[in-house]
């Protein structure tokens, strides 16, 4: 009978910290595999050190490479590749031979670890076992002494390998975080930690658990002092004191047209470090609840006095989030923000605006393509300005045959106008031309549909609508499902 394989977890580096499973098959093992770097020595068994009887056979599995370079003609995944498949051979033989083989790996044996790739090759031929250990994430959290995550709050972990853009998005996006292989890496992390306004919420850890154990901020450590077993945390933000301010900020945000899928990871981390959240309640209400977080609701039609409260929040040394729906830059709360910030009394408070994803591109992207080519926005309402100047405005996008994205259309006090824009349009585009009526893109209520201008019906229509009007050059497709798309070609004809 062929013996069995076990992956086991030795956890973090401090010996005492195996679990009594993992001590068990080690002892009941006939073969102990352990990874090491050509220089020979293993941190695997030296945590398991005293464990490993002369009579067990050790199978010592040597990087070909580690950070050097390699002249293989793979590079360094290729002579990685050759490197598993040649070490799980060699446990293959022993397996065969009925031998039990425990293959020890720092930590989990399923995170992050070399087993994996031995149990990738083996675990559909021979009776596996993986013993689960403490890892370093847990070890981190420990020996800091704080919640790594708590509540609702989501903890992201992340390798330090990873490109600085890439870490940086997903910093400024979770709520806490551990980021792995530091070593080399640890510049470029303590970048991204940085670009995403989090280094001063940063802890280090070194050898958790092990000789030579060290803990600090991270803005404080040497870049050049910094080995491969360590990791850089964000604790959990729940109780954390505030930092104290002269001066806070306003972001103003966006958040798409509907729920969390929408926001961008910038506008998730503006959110989460927010002291304050500013907003319509409708809005407010796309956003999650955290611990210590002040949120101030009011109605839609009080911009500017929404504006100004959350100035006043940031002169105070608030960090303030003013949350608009879709994108804050298209008929929604930058303007306001910015008009009032403009006053001299709130000259020094710094204003930021992040980006959302708009109605009109969340419209389109379920229609098809109607905006591919040139388009006007224009928005309906005529409380902020004249229907002669939007009329105007109909005609003349009409006439330049753009395709249109109508907002505001319609709502309980605005019932005409829809129907004013359908004759106005109907003067430019033949009655076919199609039109996309998307009412709550991303919402439960979500409808899309694709009619004719001819039959655009302004009872359908409300606040929670967007119009997109295609150009004499949009197209409309029944695809093979039976659903219609619209698109309008990139390329328009030569007059």
């Amino acid at each position: 009978m062929s013996g069995k394989l076990y992956g086991v977890g030795l956890g973090p580096g401090d010996p005492s910290l195996m679990t009594v499973r993992a001590v068990e098959v080690i002892a009941e093992a006939d073969v102990v595999a352990y990874h090491s770097a050509r220089h020979g020595r293993s941190i695997a068994r030296s945590i398991a050190a005293k464990h490993i009887r002369a009579d067990h056979i050790e199978e010592r599995l040597v990087y070909p490479v580690t950070t050097e370079t390699t002249d293989h003609p793979g590079g360094y995944k290729g002579a990685m590749e050759e490197f598993y498949a040649e070490a799980s051979a060699r446990l293959a033989v022993h397996l065969d031979a009925g031998r039990t083989v425990a293959v020890l790996a720092e930590g989990d044996p399923l995170f992050y670890g070399s087993y994996m790739h031995m149990h990738k090759r083996l675990a559909d031929r021979y009776d596996t076992e993986v013993i689960p250990g403490v890892t370093s994430v847990s070890a981190a959290a420990a020996r800091l002494g704080t919640p790594l995550a708590e509540g609702e709050e989501v903890l992201t972990i992340l390798p330090g390998t990873l490109p600085e853009e890439e870490l940086t998005a997903r910093l400024a996006a979770t709520d806490a975080a551990v980021v792995m292989k530091l070593g080399r890496t640890f510049s470029k992390v303590r970048g991204a930690l940085a670009s995403s306004g989090r280094l001063d919420e940063a802890r280090y850890v070194e050898r958790a658990t092990m000789a030579g154990e060290r803990l600090a901020e991270l803005a404080d450590v040497d870049a050049e002092s910094v080995p491969y077993f360590s990791v850089a945390v964000l604790p959990s933000r729940v109780d954390a004191e505030p930092p104290v301010r002269e001066r806070g900020e306003v972001v103003v945000v966006g958040t798409g047209p509907a729920g969390p899928l929408w926001l961008t990871p910038q506008t998730r981390g503006a959110l989460a470090a927010a002291d304050d959240l500013v907003g319509y309640t409708t809005y407010l209400d796309r956003v999650p609840v955290r611990p210590g977080q002040h949120r101030h609701g009011s109605d839609n039609r009080v911009e500017a006095e929404r504006a100004e409260f959350a100035l006043q929040l940031a002169q105070r040394g608030r960090r303030v989030a003013v949350v608009s729906g879709g994108d804050p830059g298209v008929f929604a709360m930058a303007t306001a923000v910015l008009e009032v910030a403009s006053q001299k009394e709130y000259a020094d408070v710094p204003v930021r605006v992040l980006p959302g994803v708009t109605a009109a591109n969340a419209a389109a992207a379920r229609a098809g393509a109607p905006l591919g080519h040139d388009y006007a926005t224009l928005s309906l309402s005529d409380r902020l300005k004249p229907w002669e100047v939007i009329a105007e405005r109909l005609r003349a996008a009409a006439s330049a045959d753009l395709v249109l994205a109508l907002y505001n259309p319609g709502s309980r006090s605005r019932t005409w106008q829809v129907g004013k824009a359908r004759e106005l349009l109907l003067e430019h585009r033949a009655p076919d031309t199609p039109v996309v009526v998307a009412r709550d893109v991303g919402g439960s209520g979500e409808r899309v549909r694709i009619v004719r201008l001819a039959d655009l019906d302004p009872a359908e229509v409300d606040m929670r609508t967007i119009l997109l009007v295609g150009s004499s050059q949009s197209r409309v497709v029944r695809r093979g499902d039976g659903e219609e798309v619209v698109w309008t070609p990139r390329r328009y004809p030569e007059v």
